[in-house]
């Protein structure tokens, strides 16, 4: 992009919307982050979907707290229960986690995106807790997907993906591609990311638009969430046919690369076919293994590169050796995830992380 960092620009009116589902215990410690932002214009509404909201009290203006009288399930429901409340005409919105914690200039690097005539734009969601070997690994997933569907697919003349946080829209274009959809489940920012590319816009990734966000730090957690995940992919993959099929019209390099990029396969699933190819043709005596095994030596090469760029830590890098075991996990949630959607609507945290949250806020090592 050509704003950097810092580059002063003027300030965009932004509803920062807060989406929780049944838990609130972390909501204080997000809207506390929010609060602190370096930015004149927001306003701060948080949707607490089928949520006990008696503990919650908030002392500022800038913070509304909404309470759905039905419960609604759904992340683009809650977003459009909030947009139909707004105090006043924002321009664009952002949406936020209920276990996300801000950089400060959060808002004001968006609205570095925005002067560039975006309309849509992708932050950095970092880890916020390296507590677990399964958080270390998911954030090593987080740092290998940023770098190639991030920065080096925008880079490259395409879209950055959405991550479902850590997102900025501007609240015209933002309806345009969902207003009266309906959208069970989860998956709303894969509906979301197809309907952007498809109108020919390109979805900006910026790099120093930062979020915090809770990794799983535990099995059930893991199982539970990448079961929603491989959901979706299955539900959603085929956008990356129409949107190659649409390239092919005029030649969009957006939609073209952005279409591959919907049709592969999950990391995990995309590695176990490869193996499970390499041996096949091994014990067949095929000298295709040798292709295969070529191209997962890229592979490793590029995922480390990807950590290498990425400045990852060094327990990211101790934590790899237990790959294996993540993958397995990854296995049975791939097996549960044909009734993912039935069985959990959004990851649940431990009372520890919960706890764990607030001490951390005000720590160095969030900010």
């Amino acid at each position: 992009m050509n704003n950097q960092p810092g580059t002063a620009v003027s300030q965009g009116d932004y509803a920062v919307i807060v989406t929780a589902y049944e838990q609130t215990s972390m909501i204080p410690a997000v809207v506390d982050s929010l609060l602190r932002l370096d930015h004149d214009q927001f306003i701060i509404y948080v949707v607490a979907d089928k949520c006990d909201v008696s503990s919650l009290r908030f002392n500022d203006n800038r913070v509304i707290l909404l309470r759905p009288e039905e419960v609604l399930a759904g992340n683009v429901k809650s977003h459009f229960y909030a947009i139909d409340r707004f105090v006043r005409p924002h321009n664009r919105l952002t949406i936020i986690d209920s276990d996300n914690l801000v950089e400060p200039t959060y808002l004001s690097e968006l609205d570095r995106s925005f002067a560039l005539g975006f309309k849509a734009v992708q932050g950095v969601r970092k880890a916020k807790n390296m507590d677990s070997i399964f958080a270390r690994l998911d954030a090593a997933r987080d740092l290998y997907y940023h770098f190639y569907d991030g920065k080096i697919l925008f880079d490259g003349g395409s879209s950055a993906t959405l991550a479902g946080s850590g997102m900025a829209f501007t609240v015209d274009f933002y309806k345009e591609c969902l207003l009266g959809k309906t959208i069970e489940g989860a998956g709303f920012d894969k509906v979301l990311q197809y309907e952007i590319v498809k109108r020919g816009e390109r979805i900006c990734f910026n790099e120093w638009a930062i979020v915090f966000d809770q990794k799983t730090s535990h099995a059930s957690q893991l199982v539970a969430q990448r079961s929603r995940w491989i959901n979706t992919w299955f539900k959603y993959f085929t956008y990356g046919f129409s949107l190659i099929k649409s390239s092919l019209v005029g030649w969009s390099t957006n939609k073209f690369l952005f279409g591959l990029v919907l049709l592969r396969p999950p990391l995990f699933f995309f590695l176990m076919l490869s193996v499970l190819f390499l041996l096949i043709n091994w014990l067949v005596g095929s000298v295709v293994a040798l292709v295969w095994l070529v191209g997962l030596a890229l592979f490793v090469a590029g995922f480390f590169l990807s950590l290498y760029a990425s400045g990852a830590e060094r327990g990211i890098y101790r934590a790899l050796i237990n790959i294996p075991r993540f993958m397995f996990y990854q296995i049975l949630a791939l097996m549960k995830s044909k009734k993912a959607n039935s069985i959990s609507v959004a990851t649940k945290h431990t009372e520890y992380e919960q706890k764990n949250d607030h001490k951390q806020l005000g720590s160095e090592k969030s900010y």
